[in-house]
């Protein structure tokens, strides 16, 4: 079944890239340019292409997420500190964000003849995102099915839909995703903070999957006290 997946250069997006070429399923990279602050994950997103040997679409929407306002990832609004599951974290919300990509995706995959589109929005993300949760999943796959009705047949693939990030990082690890390759802080630094709530996702991910973390944090302790905090409520 030939697979789209959309790449952000975040290490749940590249690992799933990475899954699916290992499983001979790739056909090609979808990447989004939505006038996002941390958009130096595009150009992970372009070297996983160029690494998995397929085509890369880079799709510009910084028209669009410039109507999106009112998130710390389109606007000049500070990206606070803390566990993703904070509350605090909302702030990162870009609305209708996964609904616009996956359409487009889905777009692209009926006119290109792919079977699919991947995509790995994961469990961890429901607390934030309504458009990572299952129920919506659900429902975009069967909205799917009838704007695409006796022209293509493609499917939803949310195989994290139910997991944690640290499952992500097991089976990535298995297909050898080069988690030093992709990028996740949502301040774009020269290195990962370590500070914002997907930093601490991620290097926790990293502990609870029993795999070593290869990235370089500026204060790689941080999310030991994040974590506890969040535990301590």
């Amino acid at each position: 079944m030939k697979t789209l997946v959309i790449c952000s250069g975040g290490l749940d997006s590249v690992s799933l890239a990475h899954i699916v070429a290992g499983q001979g399923r790739l056909s090609r990279l979808v990447s989004f340019d939505y006038g996002q602050r941390h958009r130096k994950e595009l150009d992970f997103a372009a070297a996983a292409a160029r690494r998995l040997d397929v085509p890369h679409h880079l799709m510009d929407l910084r028209p669009i997420g410039a109507a999106l306002a009112g998130s710390a990832l389109t606007d000049d609004i500070a990206v606070p500190d803390g566990h993703y599951a904070e509350d605090t974290m909302r702030i990162t919300v870009v609305p209708n964000r996964n609904a616009i990509m996956l359409a487009i995706g889905f777009g692209i995959a009926a006119a290109q003849g792919d079977e699919a589109v991947a995509t790995a929005v994961h469990g961890g993300d429901h607390f934030i995102y309504p458009d990572c949760r299952p129920a919506f999943t659900q429902a975009f796959a069967a909205m799917q099915r009838a704007a695409l009705d006796g022209h293509a047949d493609v499917r939803l693939h949310v195989p994290f839909v139910h997991r944690t990030k640290a499952c992500i990082v097991r089976e990535g690890a298995l297909h050898g995703t080069p988690f030093a390759e992709t990028w996740s802080c949502y301040k774009g630094g020269d290195i990962h903070c370590g500070r914002c709530g997907t930093c601490v996702e991620r290097r926790e991910a990293f502990h609870l999957a029993d795999v070593a973390d290869p990235t370089a944090y500026a204060d790689p302790g941080y999310w030991l006290a994040a974590v506890a905090s969040r535990k301590g409520r």
